[in-house]
């Protein structure tokens, strides 16, 4: 097993070093000045602009500045984000929690919705039942993810006032204890409520399908033989089988919100690793954006890493295969 783990592990060396260098070749090729970005509308002095790419490398040929940044990032070190005055790590550690946060308590509901419309759409022996279930999960996660967060926001935030419409919390708060918790929990309500839902359509989508393959297996005809009620086939059989495909999926899938939610952090101006993405994009802030792109890249290494584990656990056939 541990060396299945190893190998595993080092397959993600290459790829980070080209996600590197494709982050820097794009950076370069896109239009802007990150000098102006810096000093925003007013004119750059000629010496200001010399001091400030020698300060921060801006003036070294390409090759250079990845060599030196793949240096520094095998010290620890992701750079310094000159728009903030921050050393990017930090920066990413100080998002990252929010971040995970919010895709934490989304996959906390996603997944029992997205199993208990699956199983109910891949067991009921109503067509017009299963087509609603289906076609509405289908339209559901077709809806992309910022339109269906404004939707939110102008019913339960504007029209309804029950939450408020962007922040991670008030300005200035006094809540302590639960009050603190609750305070919280309506700033976090509306970005997981709009999370949960795409998320659980595709995980609706794939447990359906699971359980109509599990159905059609020997083992369901028996425990219908032996008078096995409805209920208990699900509990005993179906739900424990037919979620195996779920692992990668959810593996994969809470490995690219750990990157951060881009569009639905900007949406609800939740201050994570998206909005930070964003934000540097705009500012022409490069190193931020090439730490925000790699530890994204380690998030969705890292939970594929974990899938492969469980499924070496569940099957050895594939440990003694790799």
């Amino acid at each position: 097993m541990l060396r299945f783990i190893l190998q595993r592990a080092l397959y993600a060396v290459p790829l980070i070093f080209v996600i590197i260098v494709a982050m820097f070749t794009l950076l370069h090729l896109i239009p802007g000045d990150p000098v102006q970005a810096l000093v925003g509308d007013y004119p750059v002095p000629a010496a200001y602009r010399a001091a400030i790419e020698e300060k921060y490398h801006l003036n070294d040929p390409f090759l250079l500045q990845v060599g030196n940044y793949l240096a520094s990032v095998l010290q620890g070190d992701f750079g310094f984000s000159y728009q903030n005055q921050r050393p990017v790590l930090g920066l990413i550690l100080e998002r990252a929690p929010r971040t995970i946060l919010l895709a934490s308590v989304g996959f906390a509901f996603a997944i029992p919705l997205g199993m208990a419309i699956g199983v109910v759409a891949g067991t009921t022996r109503n067509p017009a039942t299963d087509k609603f279930w289906t076609t509405s999960a289908l339209i559901a996660y077709a809806i992309p993810t910022f339109w269906l967060g404004q939707l939110l926001v102008m019913l339960f935030a504007l029209r309804l006032g029950w939450f408020p419409t962007q922040g991670i919390g008030p300005l200035v708060s006094r809540a302590h204890g639960l009050d603190w918790l609750l305070e919280k929990a309506r700033y976090l309500a509306l970005p997981v409520l709009a999370f949960a839902i795409h998320e659980g359509m595709r995980f609706a989508r794939i447990m359906r399908a699971s359980v109509i393959d599990t159905l059609s297996q020997g083992y369901i005809i028996t425990a219908r033989s032996k008078g096995l009620s409805r209920g208990q086939i699900i509990r005993r059989h179906i739900l424990r089988n037919s979620s195996l495909p779920l692992v990668t999926i959810a593996g994969y899938a809470f490995g690219s919100a750990l990157s951060g939610a881009v569009l639905l952090e900007t949406v609800f101006t939740w201050p994570g690793l998206g909005l930070l993405m964003v934000d540097s994009i705009r500012l022409r802030d490069n190193l931020t954006v090439v730490g925000v792109v790699i530890f994204s890249a380690l998030a969705v290494i890292l939970m594929n890493l974990v899938v492969d584990i469980l499924y070496a656990l569940l099957d050895p056939r594939i440990r003694t295969a790799g």
